[in-house]
């Protein structure tokens, strides 16, 4: 059985917020999910999809793919025995913890849980 449950977020970086926004919402006519640009991150909903895009203020541009998982800690233990090169050691996030890793080819993903909220997703 996959320790990988779901996709959580599309993340994609930019080094513009407010010109992000305009992009997503007024050309693309996406929803606005949640803004946290004081935060450095604006979400926008592709139709009634969960999963969201997450535009976040960077320079380096590096797009990533989260993925859900029942308990990040369980998955980066598991998945670092298999070889799986990580980021760093997972971290705190609003919803629980997550974990960064890349493929083979430098394609960059998380791992995230939702461990802080009630219904765990």
């Amino acid at each position: 059985m996959s320790l990988i449950k779901d996709y959580d977020n599309f993340l994609v970086a930019a080094t513009d917020l407010d010109l992000a926004k305009e992009f997503y919402l007024n050309k693309l006519g996406l929803n606005l999910k949640f803004d946290f640009s004081e935060k450095g991150m604006i979400a926008f909903n592709v139709g009634n999809n969960e999963p969201a895009i997450i535009v976040r203020k960077q320079e380096d541009i590096k797009t990533a793919i989260w993925l859900t998982v029942d308990d990040v800690h369980t998955a980066y233990h598991e998945l670092k025995q298999k070889g799986i090169q990580f980021l760093s050691e997972p971290f705190e996030i609003m919803t629980g913890f997550a974990v960064e890793f890349t493929d083979p080819f430098g394609n960059k993903f998380a791992l995230t849980d939702y461990t802080k909220t009630p219904d765990k997703r």
